[in-house]
């Protein structure tokens, strides 16, 4: 793997896309939990965009999650618009078969280069393979491209999408990290720290707030251990009423929780320097 350089400016050197080559690790349905994450509660904002632009950003070395993201996104916006970015020419050379009235692909990097802007870009284990130090940058770039209304979903997840986090952030700010998780794909809550995004995962270390609940989300689960008898999922249900209860700013509710997901205001985790 090529070692990330500082992303600072707008384009690249002499009009290059912004970005190194990544491994390219994909698989089918990897992608599920985020999709539905925003098929739901988010899916007001491609509801209400002037252009329903949506952009898979480093989909891989095979476009499979980019169709994906497509197809579900087409069941909230039947005129949506998704544009699947990767740097690496050969892998759109090959995804262009694919392209069909709404779906295309194209060369690029973080500077996306597109005529209007996204309302929704989904960035998935692509700056996990960058250095801490570059993520701010990068971020800043990605937001400076939204459409109004528009956000910009930096994430990771393991190989089949068991494990699943991102950042959700508009053009000011981040507003909130998201956990989801299959049930029975863990023995503690924080064993998904392995997968936090690159702003989060060297920061779970005692003293930081992402550390911080961590720990929360152990002690409510081992708490909860009595419902276990019911299933996992009224066990989670149990955890994430008790986070809320504790004065976590949990930003969801049970016909999320019921599902594996918890989401918390971006506050409560930013890294503490």
């Amino acid at each position: 793997m090529q070692k990330a350089e500082r992303v600072s400016a707008p384009h690249g050197r002499s009009g290059r896309p912004v970005g190194n080559i990544t491994r390219g690790t994909t698989n089918p349905n990897r992608m599920r939990r985020v999709d539905r994450w925003l098929t739901g509660p988010q899916a007001w904002r491609l509801r209400a965009a002037e252009d329903p632009l949506v952009v898979d950003l480093g989909y891989g070395a095979t476009p499979a999650t980019a169709v994906e993201l497509f197809d579900r996104l087409r069941a909230v916006r039947p005129d949506v618009r998704v544009c699947g970015i990767e740097i690496e020419p050969e892998r759109v050379r090959i995804a262009k078969a694919l392209e069909r009235p709404g779906l295309s692909f194209q060369v690029g990097g973080f500077e996306l280069p597109l005529s209007g802007r996204p309302v929704l870009v989904r960035a998935f284990n692509v700056l996990r393979q960058y250095e801490e130090a570059d993520v701010a940058g990068i971020w800043r770039l990605v937001q400076g491209r939204l459409a109004p209304g528009g956000l910009f979903i930096d994430g990771t997840c393991d190989e089949i999408g068991r494990r699943v986090t991102w950042v959700a952030l508009d053009a000011e700010r981040p507003l909130s990290l998201s956990m989801s998780v299959r049930f029975g794909s863990f023995e503690l809550p924080s064993e998904i720290a392995e997968r936090l995004p690159k702003a989060l995962i060297h920061r779970n270390v005692p003293g930081e707030p992402v550390h911080r609940l961590m720990q929360a989300m152990d002690r409510a689960w081992l708490e909860s251990a009595p419902l276990a008898s019911f299933g996992n999922r009224q066990r989670w249900h149990a955890m994430c009423r008790a986070l809320s209860d504790g004065g976590w700013p949990v930003q969801d509710g049970p016909a999320r929780w019921r599902l594996g997901e918890l989401t918390v205001a971006w506050e409560a985790v930013a890294p503490s320097v």
